[in-house]
């Protein structure tokens, strides 16, 4: 079993979101301690912002003519689809960041796209978890209901255009505890991290049995 794992945290040991994809993945390799996991981490090791532009320049630049810089972001581009045509089953924990996925996610995305071309079901049929973590609380009712920019926009990109099999495990308020204004949130912020990590066993436990 081929394991993609992708994680765009810029927080480190503290992110959430890679704590939930820890449980996805330790419950996934303990039943299936043959899997091979292709980690990839958007936030620590970011795909520079110039290799979209170039390499889609270098798509419309005859081969001979194109530009090192165009040739080594359409191969880089190339990497990143077939990652994600390889993968068996994928892991993503992409936080929000400013309402919506963070720049080294939208970059990851449009090179998987110049990578092959638009509409390429790149996960076609495969099992994927995305472990999407919000700093806030989005819910309908609260002063930023709406506002997750996120979530939506990956269920089209995964869902619907690289059509996955997708289970989305969310949480929210992340930031209680750790923001004094949000002090008040901390007993339902707890509530949510352990609903949230739950779904996590259940999705890792999932993804062994495919």
């Amino acid at each position: 079993m081929n394991v993609l794992r992708v994680d765009a945290s810029i927080q480190g040991p503290a992110s959430a979101s890679s704590a939930l994809a820890d449980l996805v993945t330790s419950e996934l390799t303990q039943a299936r301690p043959e899997a091979t996991v292709v980690r990839r981490h958007l936030g620590s090791e970011p795909l520079p912002a110039e290799a979209w532009p170039a390499a889609i320049a270098g798509q419309f630049t005859p081969e001979a003519d194109r530009t090192p810089a165009q040739l080594e972001a359409l191969a880089l581009a190339t990497s990143i689809a077939d990652e994600l045509r390889a993968a068996d089953v994928a892991v993503l924990a992409l936080p929000l960041y400013n309402w919506g996925v963070s720049q080294h996610v939208k970059t990851w995305i449009d090179l998987a796209i110049a990578g092959s071309s638009a509409g390429t079901p790149l996960l076609q049929g495969t099992p994927t978890v995305l472990l999407a973590t919000r700093g806030g609380s989005y819910q309908p009712g609260t002063p930023k209901e709406g506002w997750d920019h996120s979530v939506a926009y990956l269920r089209r990109i995964l869902g619907e255009v690289w059509q996955a099999d997708l289970t989305v495990v969310e949480r929210e308020l992340t930031l209680a505890g750790v923001n004094p204004a949000m002090d008040d949130f901390l007993e339902a912020a707890q509530l949510i991290k352990k609903e949230a990590e739950t779904a996590a066993v259940d999705a890792g436990r999932a993804l062994a049995s495919r």
